[in-house]
């Protein structure tokens, strides 16, 4: 998963970054709200990770700030305020979740991991999924890589748009196991590192550019131009 980070503590957001990076998340970290405001316009995130009381522009006028430019991108608050109205008024100005500081990192990770399966559903309702030069097409269950068609299996175009879908996130065999092939399938975890395989060999290895990586001992994950 791709997250800008907008914290100004340096110590909470240091550690926040890290934790997030332990989970093989992608993360940008800016200190205030117009370094995070401008990152926001300049890149692609998967969700929104704001601080209420940030300097030069409040976690809160980010926020406005974002819907009003019909950025429906996941935003999660974090904030010390606790009163109902502050939750209400975050929730209100376009936050679609809101923690409380000190929080735990599992929480963290939990809320996150809740926000990218909402995305999801709001991925299905569309058609065409496009990341760098690869686009798949759902319902005709077709890929192009830079305008080149390429022929996948069903599998292998399920598992494809499984991983495009997590950019940035590593998954770990077991879960693609179950996302693509479904719980109780008899099929063993060899078979999603021989589709995944397949896959590379098709979608990657006629380019210079690798997408679809391993993450040693973790899993597999899609990155964007192979970055």
């Amino acid at each position: 998963m791709r997250i800008l980070l907008a914290e100004d503590d340096e110590t909470l957001g240091e550690l926040t970054e890290h934790q997030l990076k332990r989970q093989y998340h992608v993360v940008d970290w800016m200190k205030d709200g117009l370094q995070a405001k401008e990152a926001i316009k300049a890149g692609s995130y998967d969700v929104y990770v704001l601080d209420w009381m940030l300097p030069e522009m409040t976690g809160l006028e980010l926020v406005r700030e974002i819907r009003s430019r019909e950025d429906h991108t996941p935003i999660l608050l974090l904030t010390a305020r606790d009163a109902v109205q502050d939750r209400v008024e975050g929730l209100r100005a376009g936050a679609d979740d809101y923690m409380i500081k000190p929080f735990a990192f599992e929480e963290l990770e939990a809320r996150l991991f809740a926000l990218s399966r909402r995305q999801d559903r709001d991925y299905q309702s569309s058609d065409t999924l496009c990341l760098g030069d690869i686009t798949a097409h759902l319902s005709k269950f077709t890929v192009t890589r830079a305008g080149t068609a390429i022929a996948l299996a069903r599998r292998e175009f399920q598992l494809l748009v499984c991983l495009m879908r997590h950019a940035g996130q590593v998954l770990s065999r077991e879960q693609l196991l179950d996302q693509v092939w479904g719980l109780g399938s008899d099929v063993t975890l060899n078979a999603v590192d021989a589709t995944i395989k397949l896959l590379r060999k098709k979608v990657d290895g006629p380019y210079e550019s690798k997408c679809i990586q391993s993450v040693y001992g973790a899993g597999y994950r899609f990155m964007i131009g192979g970055e």
